[in-house]
């Protein structure tokens, strides 16, 4: 083996073929599962995209950084299924460019945080997360009750995620700002429009309980409270597989 070393590194062209073999082995190991990406990503007919309102705080959640010190995904570990819910599926990744799947957790996954808490839980907790949770060393966004959001941008935000595959008709883009003041003014006249368009479903109120202005709070609370439940097929697989085990 030393010999064989020796005569490579001694032939320049030979190395290089070396390293061009080597390396196409791993990129052929990296690349060959997304030809088979159609049968191992799961189906969700079920599957939503994101309203305006939550693409805003979705965004301010980036911004704040906030996928550095909270992960979403549950591994299939048994001890995380037990504390989070049901393992995260790839299909409910689908619309989110970027992902989130975040590698460190300094505060818990956020994988199934939709509808765990209440809307005045979250605000609470963002207002100062001591008063909730009194170990906590997550900082203080309560500055976000003040900040009214930004929306007449929404539409170029739609639009881009369109690009990227997500199915934004060009209504939802046309209209992105004034959904995104209806779902957080349930009794202004453009409530009625998000319904129409992103169905019945959809959480329409006011998130931070303000009903003067839509805040940046109002936007990252709905989005906190969309977060795993764009689609319930994680939560059927989780059923089927219990029923099962009986």
């Amino acid at each position: 083996m030393p010999e064989f070393h020796r005569k490579i590194e001694r032939s320049a062209i030979g190395f290089v073929l070396a390293i061009v073999v080597v390396s196409s082995i791993g990129g052929f190991i990296e690349i060959a599962p997304l030809f088979t990406i159609d049968e191992t990503v799961e189906a969700a007919p079920d599957m939503r995209v994101y309203t305006p309102l939550e693409v805003a705080g979705r965004n301010i959640y980036l911004r704040e950084g906030c996928y550095a010190c909270h992960s979403q995904m549950i591994r299939t570990l048994r001890d995380e299924v037990e504390r989070y819910g049901p393992y995260s599926l790839a299909v409910e990744s689908k619309y989110d460019h970027p992902m989130l799947w975040g590698s460190k957790r300094t505060g818990p996954d956020l994988a199934r945080i939709g509808g765990k808490y209440s809307d005045a839980w979250h605000v609470a907790h963002l207002f100062n997360p001591r008063d909730v949770v009194p170990e906590s060393v997550m900082p203080k966004y309560g500055w976000l009750q003040r900040n009214t959001v930004r929306t007449d941008d929404l539409g170029e935000h739609l639009a881009a995620m369109r690009a990227v595959g997500v199915p934004y008709t060009d209504e939802m883009i046309a209209n992105a700002g004034n959904d995104a003041f209806g779902q957080a003014s349930p009794d202004s006249s453009f409530a009625a429009g998000v319904s129409e368009r992103y169905g019945e479903a959809t959480q329409v109120r006011m998130f931070d309980g303000n009903p003067e202005q839509v805040t940046e709070m109002d936007a990252l609370v709905a989005y906190l409270q969309i977060i795993g439940r764009l689609t319930d097929v994680a939560h059927k697989q989780a059923a089927l597989a219990q029923e099962g085990a009986k």
